[in-house]
Parts: structure tokens; sequence; C-alpha cells
């Protein structure tokens, strides 16, 4: 875990590194000075001159100067450090993310992941911060204070060896408790965000249902469980500061109790004023330590989950990867299942899609069609290797899927997923995703075609209108015949549209199919849909049924022969005419 996170240092190692120098060279002047006060007491009882006084004087002043020029920069490098380890960890994250297969983000939850590179990476920040700087200067400060108190008041310094002990055992007890509850916490925070992100992307569901008020209650619930666990961590870690204050006050009254007596019974020959006086400002320096050395414990034990939970996911390798011999160019766009099985996880119960055989040519279009969670998306899924296969094989162009370079395959398949999505930004760049060097003719001419022209020319801004994010000041079927002109502007070898024109009447759907019918004549077109109508022509139509292939065929022969297509085609043509 460690060197996972350190790998995310990269160009700040030398304000890592040159946070520690800077801290000791802080620490060591810290330390002399109140030697050096020790000795202008002394020369004071002494009765020195002037003289003797100034030279002390600016001796302190450079030193105390020198101090703080060093922690000043110990704070530049320590921030810049911190700052950018943050930084690349998050790119990291990112990065990593952007690999991950469906399955990956399936384990790990969209909500757990931006709780990681928020939540978590500051809370690593700051626990970075206080390693490189509040890690070093406080055991460097209890070590020179403690060798410091031993010259300065010898035996008497022996008393730190009882404290030590006592604060070692509170803060290992303290640190026992608390983690456990911290490493719950963080799932709880993911519970947190899944509902946040679940409530504002179905906000319009939420208010059209009147639901506010039991989505508030939901909510409160989850945050409710968060606070009572910090409050427990927080009642345990609050332990730290009453154990450290009673070491802290009675090694100050025992220093100085005995102090006093030594320096008025020896009459300052084994300890004087200005000894005593250092002895006492070394107890509150190897304290404060002490107290901060605590603090950093407290942080690392709430940062250390959030180093595991960073660390699972810059480790996390794609279930999906290119092989080493990888094949860069699909022939066609002839798709084959053989025996095709699959379910989402090893501990999945059943399979989600069973005995799949299916051979589609190079041009075809073919009419996917089924009840819902008959595993229609599933099966698209497949080709695009967004899934593996968990037995049979599934090829394209006459290859196993597994056998082309991810990149390579994905490019030549275009998908109009069921959910349409679209990024903030003008409507040219969201046309763009789907080739980023098409010409604003190219744009205009897939639009056409997608039925999309006509509403995008009556915007003010036409091509530059912005999109807001999601795509939310645009319709439904506004969406889909976006991402329909997205996909045909890829000029793929398959098109899968999976249910992408269901928020379209039926005059523009039979408009798009045929547009798409003579501009991409090779490409093979699979056509997921709910309605009979958006597949009546296509040149085979297949149905499916808990998971497998029901009946493969064509529109007529279906009619003819296939009860559930029968059922479904007549349930929506009952007026003679299709569902509106």
């Amino acid at each position: 875990m460690i060197k996972t996170l350190a790998k995310s240092i990269r160009e700040y190692k030398r304000s890592a590194i040159a946070t520690p120098i800077f801290v000791s060279l802080e620490v060591v002047l810290e330390c002399i000075i109140p030697f050096i006060i020790a000795a202008l007491v002394s020369e004071i009882q002494n009765g020195c001159e002037l003289s003797v006084i100034f030279k002390y004087g600016g001796v302190l002043i450079v030193l105390a100067m020198l101090s703080l020029l060093f922690g000043i920069l110990a704070g530049i490098t320590c921030a810049k450090a911190s700052c950018g380890f943050a930084k690349n960890l998050r790119h990291d994250m990112f990065y990593s993310i952007q690999d991950f297969s469906f399955a990956n983000i399936d384990k790990i939850s969209t909500s757990s992941l931006v709780t990681r590179l928020t939540t978590d990476v500051s809370n690593v920040q700051m626990a970075f911060m206080m390693l490189i700087r509040v890690a070093v200067r406080s055991p460097f400060m209890l070590i020179f204070s403690f060798v410091m108190a031993f010259i300065m008041g010898g035996k008497m310094a022996m008393i730190y060896f009882f404290v030590i002990p006592v604060l070692g055992v509170g803060l290992s007890l303290i640190i026992k408790k608390a983690h456990p509850i911290f490493r719950s916490v963080f799932k709880k925070y993911d519970a947190i965000n899944s509902s946040i992100q679940e409530n504002i992307k179905g906000i319009r569901v939420v208010k059209s249902f009147v639901r506010e008020k039991h989505e508030s209650r939901k909510f409160d619930t989850a945050a409710n469980d968060v606070c009572r666990d910090f409050t427990r961590a927080e009642r345990i870690l609050a332990f730290n500061s009453p154990i450290m204050q009673l070491c802290m006050y009675s090694v100050m009254v025992f220093v100085q109790l005995f102090g006093s007596y030594i320096v008025i019974s020896t009459n300052s020959t084994d300890l004087n004023v200005g000894q005593m006086s250092a002895l006492i400002t070394y107890s509150v320096m190897m304290l404060m330590s002490l107290m901060m050395i605590s603090m950093i414990f407290v942080m690392l034990t709430l940062s250390a989950e959030s180093c595991k939970r960073i660390a699972e996911v810059i480790n996390e390798k794609s279930t999906l990867t290119s092989p080493e011999n990888a094949v860069f160019t699909v022939k066609d766009g002839s798709i084959e299942f053989d025996n095709v099985c699959f379910r989402y996880s090893e501990t999945a119960e059943r399979m989600a899609l069973s005995e799949i055989d299916l051979k589609i040519r190079s041009g075809e279009t073919i009419g996917i069609i089924g009840g819902t969670g008959s595993s229609k998306s599933t099966l698209i899924q497949l080709i695009s290797r967004l899934y593996d296969v968990s037995e049979g094989s599934v090829k394209v162009g006459g290859l196993d899927v597994r056998e082309y370079d991810l990149e390579s395959l994905r490019n030549s398949v275009a998908v109009v997923l069921q959910k349409n999505v679209l990024f903030s930004g003008t409507i040219k760049e969201n046309l763009r995703w789907g080739n980023k060097n098409a010409t604003d003719d190219e744009l205009i001419e897939a639009c056409k075609l997608s039925c999309a022209d006509e509403f995008i020319s009556s915007f003010p801004d036409k091509y530059d209108y912005y999109v807001e994010q999601g795509g939310a000041n645009l319709s439904g079927g506004q969406k889909q015949r976006l991402c329909i002109a997205r996909a045909l502007l890829k000029k793929p070898k398959i098109l899968i549209l999976d249910d992408s024109t269901s928020a379209v009447d039926t005059k523009t759907d039979a408009l798009i199919r045929h547009a798409m019918k003579t501009y991409i004549p090779e490409t093979t077109k699979l056509i997921i849909a709910q309605r009979t109508a958006s597949v009546e022509d296509a040149d085979r139509i297949v149905i499916m049924d808990g998971g497998k292939i029901a009946a493969v065929g064509t529109h007529s022969e279906l009619l003819e022969s296939n009860e559930m297509y029968r059922e479904i085609y007549f349930s929506q043509n009952k007026a003679g005419g299709d569902e509106q």
C-alpha cells in the first residue's frame, strides 16, 4: 500500500525531501535558544556587563530569525508536496478508473469511487502533510529536548522515563479502539454518496411523486448513522487530551517543586535559576511534541483506511485486457455467438445468458425483442467486450473478440445505449465524440439522418448550443437522436441501437432506420426494441426469453410460427396502428 501511494509523489519528491530537512534545522535552532537563554540568565546572575547581554541578545535574534526562515521554507515546501501528492493521487485514480471494465465498476460501485476521489484523498493529503512536517518536527523536538533536559537538569530529567510509557500505553489503547470505527464509517460515507447521487439523478421523479420528505428522511438516516459512528470515535479520541494534560502538568509540578527545592537548598550550585527555566522550557517543548505525536497517530488512524481504499483503486486491474499479440483490424461486421453462457459474477446464482448460438452476416439488420429482464442488453454488451463470456465465445469478423486489441474492437462497434448520455458542452463537442475530426458538413449530415437537424436548427446558437450536464436542457427524444448521430459519425462496422428510439414517434423511428440503411449499408445493425414496428423490416428478428434465444426469423415467419411474437405484435396493433 505504501509503495503504491509513494509512486504518486513523483515530481514533488524534492519538496517532500526538503521539508524534513528544513524542519530539522528549525528544531535544532529552537532547542539551542533555551540553552543560550539559560547561559544569559547565569551571566546576569554573575553580574555581567551590558555588552555581554547585547552579545547574547544578538545571537538569540539571529537564531530566532534563522528558525523562522527555516519554518517558512518548510511550510512552503510542505504545502507544495502535499497538494501535489493529492493532485497526483486523483490523477492516478482517475486514469485507473478509465481502464476499468464494467465488472470492476460493479465490484467497487460508483458512489464509493466518488468518495475515494474526494474525502479519502483529502484525508491522505492531510496525513502526508503531517508526516513530512509534524511527524519529523515532533520526534526531533522530543529527542533534542530530552538530550538538552538531561544536560541542564541531570537526574531530575528521569521523570520523562515514567511519563512516556504512560502516554504510549494510552495512545495505543485509543488507536486500537478507534481504528475499526473509522474503517466502518467510510462504507457509510459511500452509502451517503450513493443516496445523494441517486436522488439528484432522479430529482424529477422525486418531485413528480412528491417524495421529497421520504428522500430527506432516508438521507437523514444515513447521515445520522455516520454522525453516530464519528461521535463514538471522537469520544474515544477525546481521551487523548486529558492523558496529555495529566502527564504535562505532572511533569511541570515535579520540575517546579523539586527544581525550586534544589536551587534553594544547594544555593544554585547543583541547579541555578537559568538551568531551571531552561528545564521548564524543555519540559513544555517535550510534552507539546508528545501531544503533536498523538495527533499524528490520530490522523494516521483516520487516514489508514483511506490509504487502503485509494491503493485498492490504483492497484485494481481491469478484468478485460488486450492480449499480447492482439489483432488491430476488424475485417467486417459479421458476428457469431457460439454456445455462449454468461453470468455477471462468479458468485451469481444463475446465468444471465444460456446456450446462445447465433450467426449474423456482415451488413445484416437484426432486430432483438423480448420482455423486460430477458437479457437483450446483456447480449449486445458481449460484442464490444464490455464483459467477457463465462462459457463459449463471441466472434466478430471471424475472430474471437478476446483476440482483438480492445481499443480497435470498440472503435469498430458503435453503441447507442438505452440510457442516453450527453456531456456538458456544445452540440458539436458532443457529436465529435463519434469522430473527433468530423467536419461541420459531416455533423450536419449525420444529424439530418438521425432527424436531429430539425430541432438543432431551431436553437439560437444552432450547433454551438450549450448542452447542460447529462443533457438536462434537452428532451428524451432529442437526446436519443443526438446519440444516434454521434454513433453514425463513427461509421462503425457494427451499430447497436439499445432501445434508442423509444422516445421518438414511429414516423421519426422509421425515417431513422431508412437513413441508416442507405447511409451505412455495409454496417451490421442490431436494433433492440420494445415495439415490433422498430424491427419489422429487419432481415431477421431474435426473440429473447429468460436469457435464451426463443426464436429467430423474419417478421412474417415469426407472426406465423411464434406465439410470443404474435402476442406482442397484436397487443401493440389492436387498432391497426403502432403504439404511441
